[in-house]
């Protein structure tokens, strides 16, 4: 087995959701803490129910050097109709969250989960500085850092979102299902069209559905 070298790893949370923000985060792990999260049971946040990702989110941020980048749906809904492009937001909020992870360690790798065609990641990041290695991948959740990030964007995806639950005193379920239609529908009767910006990613489907 190669031996485990420290890194970043980021991923993402909230990119096919509906309602709720869209979260980046970025991790730097060592070995040290690297078996404490093994054996904690960190893994994909795919993989853990929403209660398991809260409670290993917190062990990750009590551990890790870190960074969380949240954008709220109002900010979310005003930079997309700037860039007209979810791989461009989702390239800023990963290359935020590694540079702030980045002042805290001067880490030499960088593991990211990779969106689009482009490195959006790598790009940016050499240009800064040509000896950081990064790796983009497709699936990169079986990196422990990656997964660590994985569930820390989730996380805070799950708190966000129910903040905005209590805020609204409204259902607004995960994804973009038919159930998740029928909500944004509710909100709208509720609260007039003009407030789910203030909720959901207005460039989805479901919003021409509703």
């Amino acid at each position: 087995m190669p031996k485990y070298k420290p890194h970043i790893g980021t991923d993402e949370s909230g990119k096919g959701d509906y309602f709720g923000p869209l979260v980046v985060a970025a991790v730097y792990l060592e070995k040290k803490q690297l078996d404490q999260l093994i054996s904690a049971g960190v893994k994909d946040s795919k993989r853990l129910t929403d209660n398991r990702n809260i409670e290993l989110a917190r062990l990750i941020t009590s551990l890790c050097p870190h960074s969380i980048i949240a954008i709220g749906p109002e900010k979310y809904n005003e930079l997309y109709a700037k860039m007209r492009n979810l791989n461009h937001l989702l390239a800023w909020g990963h290359i935020k969250a590694i540079e702030n992870v980045l002042e805290q360690e001067k880490a030499k790798l960088v593991v990211s989960d990779k969106f689009g065609r482009r490195d959006y990641v790598t790009e940016a990041l050499r240009e800064n500085d040509e000896t950081i290695q990064v790796e983009e991948r497709h699936k990169a959740e079986d990196d422990p850092a990656v997964a660590c990030a994985s569930v820390l964007a989730r996380g805070e995806f799950l708190r966000r979102l129910a903040e905005l639950s209590t805020q609204f005193k409204a259902e607004l379920p995960k994804g973009a299902s038919e159930k998740v239609v029928q909500a944004a529908s509710r909100f709208k009767t509720k609260h007039g069209p003009e407030r789910l910006a203030q909720v959901a990613k207005l460039h989805f489907k479901i919003t021409k559905k509703i």
